[in-house]
């Protein structure tokens, strides 16, 4: 089974940007030249980017297209794109220009009939995010708590072929480890690819995740302050 080991480029007012715990009073890292950034992880062996528009999620629409597009032509590696991606038009839009897989969030929850005809639309290139907050769905870049469970919404969508990305906000951006018992449920309730985010602090997080059979892991801020060397991480992936 393949597994990916995936930097994250967060994108706010065109620099990548890490929060903690997705609020964006508290910014831990700010640096220029995002294409550049992305460049360099793929330069490192990177296969996949996951690249979010932080401003889009605030906004409810996409803020970054062009510097989305830029790492799309630079960039020989998958790309998935999420943050805002509301409207269908520029969900497809997103698709035809290249980008591998579009994460949809608060769409799939509050619009989950446009949703699955986006994914019957697109086999394969739909992303459904489950970004959880105290065990309940988190939509509106994080800004409201829905009252669905993460097992629900995988329950909705589990027979469609999309992927799931599981995001635990509690421990995200901390570097302080994740939830070892939360990844293995999401993992063992679905046969979907599960791609985990959150507190991804160390080899040994990536190596359990990688044993309980997700897709992958999406690593940021122990990526960008040192924690963890990319170089090493790479060579956890199965390509």
């Amino acid at each position: 089974m393949r597994f990916l080991v995936i930097p994250a480029i967060d994108l706010k007012d065109e620099k990548v940007t890490r929060l903690e715990q997705g609020d964006f009073n508290r910014i831990t890292v700010r640096l220029d030249n995002p294409v550049d950034v992305a460049a360099k992880w793929v330069k490192e062996g990177a296969k996949c980017l996951h690249v979010i528009d932080l401003d889009g999620a605030y906004h409810g629409r996409l803020r970054h297209h062009d510097v989305i597009l830029e790492i799309r032509r630079r960039c020989d590696a998958e790309i998935q794109v999420g943050g805002g991606l509301r409207n269908k038009a520029e969900i497809e839009n997103l698709i035809e220009e290249g980008i591998t897989r579009v994460i949809l969030g608060t769409i799939a929850i509050e619009r989950p009939d446009l949703t699955m005809g986006l994914v019957e639309s697109y086999p394969g290139r739909i992303m459904i995010a489950i970004d959880s907050r105290g065990g309940k769905v988190a939509v509106d870049g994080w800004r409201r708590q829905s009252n669905l469970t993460p097992i629900e919404i995988i329950n909705e969508f589990d027979d469609y072929d999309v992927s799931f990305l599981y995001t635990n906000i509690d421990v995200e951006g901390l570097v302080s480890g994740t939830d070892y018992g939360k990844i293995e449920e999401i993992i063992n309730s679905t046969s979907r690819n599960v791609y985990v985010a959150g507190g991804i602090s160390s080899l040994e997080d990536i190596e359990f995740a990688r044993k309980s059979g997700a897709a992958g892991v999406i690593i940021g801020s122990a990526l960008y302050t040192g924690k963890i060397d990319f170089k090493q991480a790479v060579k956890l992936q199965v390509v």
